[in-house]
């Protein structure tokens, strides 16, 4: 039997069975806050965390979003409030979100998120690099709207499909592969981030050993790997690629030999979201095909 005790006053004391139905959520700050019930008003800051709530059939939750989701259908009617970096603090309190969720990352936008809980918003914030983050992030966000259940299952469900891809390349040679994020001032994706990670899982092998997530990488550098697999990034970090063929340098690069050339989509082969489950099972076809 839950007690509940209320004061002549109508002030009411909450029992043991009230605070224990408090959602407690520490982010990757250490910054710990406590809601009363699952939000229903959230401002995501970062895209891949837009597509986690919209996994999780919480799109109705979604309040604003920043300019570069507009693209996504499910939120192009939402209100702008600026951008994962530099978000519009005045237009983020006018939406009264009951939380507001960002990437752990650059010291700027770290700035931002203390800049809006100055304002006395709650803001949480949480890094993702790899699937094994994904899954935990998707678990906690879940949580956080009150779909436990259903964050659960969604995890379990991507989980089977990583699985399924292993099986199929169990055995199999790994292709050795260079990312490219950015042409010309050619940067790669090193092995700090999920990019390099869905390359694993594919059934290939990054070329750059690096530890960071993106890594400035030399033509004499890349001749020298001369990868079986050349991806080019195409998206907001890269968006007219040159095409190999017409790269000087490049020409007699294996991969360009042996037509073994991918154009990928940036949104899906480097943002730690839902669709890079999508990535994976792509580039393993592609590679196996």
């Amino acid at each position: 039997m839950t007690l509940c005790l209320t004061l002549t006053t109508g002030v009411r004391i909450a029992s043991a069975e009230d605070v224990a139905a408090s959602i407690v959520i520490t982010d990757d700050t250490g910054t710990t806050i406590t809601f009363d019930q699952p939000v229903r008003r959230v401002i995501a800051l970062y895209g891949a965390f837009n597509e986690i709530f919209l996994a999780l059939g919480a799109g109705d939750l979604l309040v604003a979003r920043t300019a570069a989701d507009g693209n996504l259908p499910e939120l192009a009617a939402l209100p702008a409030i600026g951008t994962h970096m530099r978000p519009n603090a005045e237009l983020v309190l006018a939406q009264q979100p009951d939380v507001v969720v960002q990437l752990e990352g650059r010291s700027e936008s770290q700035t931002q998120t203390e800049n809006l809980r100055a304002l006395g918003l709650k803001v949480l914030t949480f890094e993702v690099n790899s699937f094994e983050r994904l899954f935990e992030v998707t678990q906690t966000l879940g949580r956080l709207v009150g779909r436990e259940q259903g964050a659960s299952a969604l995890v379990t469900g991507w989980k089977q499909r990583l699985d399924a891809v292993r099986s199929r390349t169990a055995g199999k040679p790994a292709a050795r592969i260079f990312y490219e994020v950015r042409y010309p001032n050619l940067l790669a994706a090193g092995r700090g981030g999920i990019s390099s990670e869905i390359l694993a899982l594919a059934g290939g092998e990054n070329v750059v050993t690096d530890s960071k997530k993106l890594v400035r990488f030399s033509e004499e550098a890349l001749i020298a790997a001369d990868p079986d697999v050349y991806l080019i990034q195409h998206g907001p970090m890269n968006p007219a690629p040159t095409p190999l063929a017409e790269r000087d340098h490049y020409k007699g690069l294996r991969a360009v030999r042996e037509g073994r050339v991918l154009v990928v989509d940036e949104e899906r082969f480097a943002r730690p979201g839902p669709r890079a489950l999508d990535a994976v099972e792509e580039l393993s076809d592609w590679l196996h095909r």
